[in-house]
């Protein structure tokens, strides 16, 4: 498939796990991805291994928290490639804790990288994408947005905040041809994942028994499910908030 031919596509927290299945995702389809990340060695693995298989993608080391960063990323992809047709914001941190255990800087840091990161990035494209009448942005939410998980507060409600500010997004730009809509991945098997699971003293093969389909998610998954909404095969899908779980209730 070649959906994504001619297009430009900038994905957050590119350097690992969903990030960069999804930045595989879309160089496989033909689109010029910018994967940003904090993490330049990660994120450098990913470009140079889309190179090697033909595709077209280039690094963009930044701290999502800074706003004037992310401004001139934008600025940059603009000036580079005049033009910016899908947004996938997936960076996001995880910040366990319920409210009297967790710390103020934990929850003023969740928000900083799981929303603020987004309004920033958004009202950055926004306007080319307005000019265009055309452009689609998905954000990467969680099940936990909508069923919260216990001890996780800064997350659920980050995580939920996403998923409203999706929908609302989505209300106030369709009619400029904008789709704007989420995606809330249960368990998926990422570097996030392992590091929760080794806090906890759990395994994969524990969690796996609780999912009906009989495992956890994987990254191409959720991948396949963000180019999906991204491209013209979507084309009324605005302001969904897609559950992909394993029909799992939360763990």
């Amino acid at each position: 498939m070649e959906r994504f031919r001619g297009k430009v596509a900038v994905v957050t927290g590119g350097g690992g796990g969903i990030g960069a299945a999804v930045s595989r995702r879309l160089a496989r389809e033909g689109a010029a991805v910018v994967a940003a990340d904090m993490s330049a060695p990660a994120l450098q693995s990913v470009v140079a291994d889309i190179v090697a298989a033909g595709g077209a993608a280039e690094a963009a080391i930044i701290d999502l928290r800074d706003e004037s960063a992310s401004r001139l990323m934008i600025e940059g992809i603009l000036a580079r490639h005049q033009r910016i047709d899908v947004l996938v914001n997936n960076a996001g941190i995880f910040r366990g804790g319920n409210l009297l255990s967790l710390s103020e800087d934990d929850w003023r840091l969740s928000f900083s990288v799981n929303l603020d990161a987004i309004f920033h990035l958004c009202r950055a494209v926004l306007p080319g994408m307005i000019e265009r009448r055309a452009g689609a942005i998905v954000n990467i939410s969680s099940q936990w947005a909508l069923s919260p998980a216990p001890n996780s507060i800064a997350y659920n409600v980050t995580k939920a905040a996403v998923a409203s500010f999706t929908q609302n997004l989505a209300r106030d730009y369709a009619p400029d041809g904008i789709r704007v809509n989420a995606v809330c991945p249960g368990e998926i098997h990422t570097p996030m994942l392992e590091e929760g699971l080794k806090r906890a003293g759990r395994t994969v093969e524990q969690l796996n028994r609780l999912v009906p389909f009989g495992r956890i998610g994987t990254s191409e998954e959720v991948a396949a499910l963000v180019a999906f909404l991204a491209s013209n095969e979507a084309p009324f899908m605005c302001g969904s908030l897609v559950e992909i779980t394993g029909a799992q209730a939360v763990a």
